[in-house]
């Protein structure tokens, strides 16, 4: 066996950078910048301000009070996306909406809360200070400012950013187009009666699942049977439509070797087992330039395997980097024990975390932790990293790796 760190390297080793890309905005979302961005323009790019009131001139305000409030003529109304028609000048103000411009001559604004009218005038029963409520031109971006550096993960706020300056595409590496295929003779799909000995194909959708759920272009190829040249086949539409290959089943000792011997004859592949339990058994390597993980049939095995390195593999290539490979590690408080027998393993566990009155994580196993039970691992929000030994006693810190 080989630990988890080292298995773990040798699949970022083999793991590429895609290409940049221009790519629109609404298709950027979880993409990760390949050049910094640097803003054209002011963002405002126009002096407006932050609340319904009244632009009026901070001087004529700043004896106001609720007994003596000031008395200033109202000679016009700014809606936002107008612009103003005159200036303010001494003892006038101009009604004003969010985010309108300021009129020429106003400095600041009077809240409406603390206005009341009276015809014409309104009256003005707090001093407006200078520069109050106003948004200022660049106070967000200023043209030249840089918005993002390379390497930014692109979330929701930051493609508002983008629209905010202009842009209407951005510089990113490319999305990973992951082909997923099971194998196995055994395998069946939908509702039609089982026969002895199948089972229904649930990694593949599971593993097209998360492939989505992680940000990455998928491509179906569906279920070959055990045969050395429709095996060879799917492997090869996959190395030529896809940036890597996601194949389940096949990788274990003792399983048939028709994925064993097609991909050791068109690619470098490494066949590892590694020291955790469950997803002992892993494939890695690359055919024509193209990633292929080989994943343990067991459905939670897969599902285990694909968070420890496929996942993290796939967003390398997407120009990830550092802690972002990989899901977020905490530490936890088992509420129940875990207990284990010493096997010279990393055992992950299935469990439910949930935050504890004390701020922390509290977590207790999701059900059975056999590699064939998929509900459990379903019901699971995070694994529990149990190291070798014999477990973790009830109230002991545990680590764990979140998995929504």
């Amino acid at each position: 066996m080989i630990p988890l760190e080292e298995a773990r390297a040798r699949v970022l080793a083999g793991c590429a950078r895609l290409e940049a890309v221009s790519t629109p905005l609404a298709q950027a979302l979880g993409c990760v910048t390949s050049a910094a961005v640097v803003s054209d323009d002011n963002v405002p790019s126009f002096a407006n301000t932050a609340m319904d009131g009244y632009a009026v001139r901070a001087a004529d305000t700043e004896a106001a009070s609720e007994a003596e409030p000031a008395r200033l003529v109202v000679v016009g109304t700014v809606a936002a996306g107008a612009a103003p028609d005159r200036p303010v000048g001494p003892g006038q103000a101009v009604r004003i909406m969010t985010g309108a411009p300021m009129p020429e001559g106003a400095d600041a604004i009077a809240i409406v809360e603390v206005t009341s009218t009276e015809g014409d005038q309104v009256l003005v029963r707090q001093p407006a200070r200078a520069g109050q409520h106003i948004r200022h031109p660049g106070g967000d971006i200023a043209a030249g400012q840089e918005a993002f550096p390379a390497g930014t993960a692109l979330g929701p706020g930051h493609l508002g950013v983008l629209a905010s300056i202009g842009r209407e595409k951005v510089d990113v590496y490319r999305r990973a187009r992951v082909g997923v295929l099971s194998t196995g003779d055994e395998l069946v799909e939908g509702s039609v009666p089982l026969q002895p000995g199948q089972i229904r194909d649930t990694n593949r959708l599971t593993l097209l699942s998360l492939c989505r759920q992680s940000g990455f272009d998928v491509v179906d190829l569906g279920a070959a049977r055990d045969d050395e040249d429709e095996i060879r086949g799917a492997i090869g539409r996959a190395v030529a439509t896809c940036d890597a290959l996601i194949a389940s089943g096949g990788v274990s000792m003792g399983d048939f070797d028709y994925v064993k011997k097609v991909l050791d004859e068109v690619g470098e592949m490494a066949w590892m087992q590694v020291g955790i339990r469950p997803a002992k058994p892993l494939a890695f390597g690359v055919v024509e330039g193209k990633a292929v993980f080989g994943l343990p049939g067991n459905p939670v095995s897969s599902m285990v395997s694909f968070e420890l390195f496929a996942r993290p593999g796939l967003r390398q290539m997407m120009g990830f980097t550092g802690a972002a490979l990989d899901r977020t590690r905490v530490r936890g408080v088992a509420d129940e024990g875990f207990a284990r027998r010493p096997d010279g393993k990393l055992h992950l566990d299935r469990v439910v975390a949930a935050a504890g009155d004390d701020g922390r994580f509290h977590v207790r196993s999701s059900g059975g932790q056999e590699s064939h039970l998929l509900r459990a691992m379903a019901l699971a929000n995070a694994l529990a990293l149990v190291p070798d030994g014999d477990g973790i006693a009830p109230g002991g810190d545990v680590d764990l790796l979140l998995l929504g």
